[in-house]
């Protein structure tokens, strides 16, 4: 256990996200997704676990990573097959981690269940939850702390 570290955040986890740089991609997947078979195609090469719901995983990452401000699509969940304007009820969830990350409203994008994979593949890492609820699937593109003035 690490001081002011949330204990979600593994050794493994920690590392890769201390190892990301700007633009790196992470995805946050659910217990159903391909974690195995798509975190081989990622920069890690395997995938990372954390046995806990996506918005507990969310706010344990985002309490040390900042999300990309340069770009429309820092932020991205899986769309519902056939009802992409719907949003679930996990993914509410985790739009409400990331505002609260953020200090204020950022947007989420949708994207297609296979666009959604193809990304994913070219991500840093995943990390697969213990979340059981389907679309609890998410990309999170790091962005870059500004150092302090003075």
């Amino acid at each position: 256990m690490l001081k002011g570290i949330d204990p979600l955040l593994n050794a493994d986890v920690l590392q890769a996200l201390a190892a990301m740089g700007h633009g790196d991609d992470l995805i946050i997947a659910d217990a159903n997704f391909p974690a195995d078979a798509i975190g081989r195609a990622t920069t890690i090469g395997r995938p990372l676990r954390i046995d806990a719901p996506s918005g507990a995983v969310a706010r344990a990452v985002l309490s040390l990573y900042p999300l990309d401000s340069f770009v429309d699509a820092a932020a991205a969940r899986m769309q519902i097959v056939g009802r992409p304007d719907e949003i679930a009820p996990v993914q509410i969830e985790v739009q409400a981690e990331i505002d609260a990350a953020e200090g204020k409203p950022w947007p989420m994008i949708g994207i297609e269940r296979y666009a959604f994979y193809e990304r994913a593949k070219k991500a840093y890492c995943v990390i697969q939850t213990g979340e059981l609820r389907v679309y609890g699937c998410f990309a999170l593109r790091k962005g870059v702390i500004a150092p302090k003035a003075g």
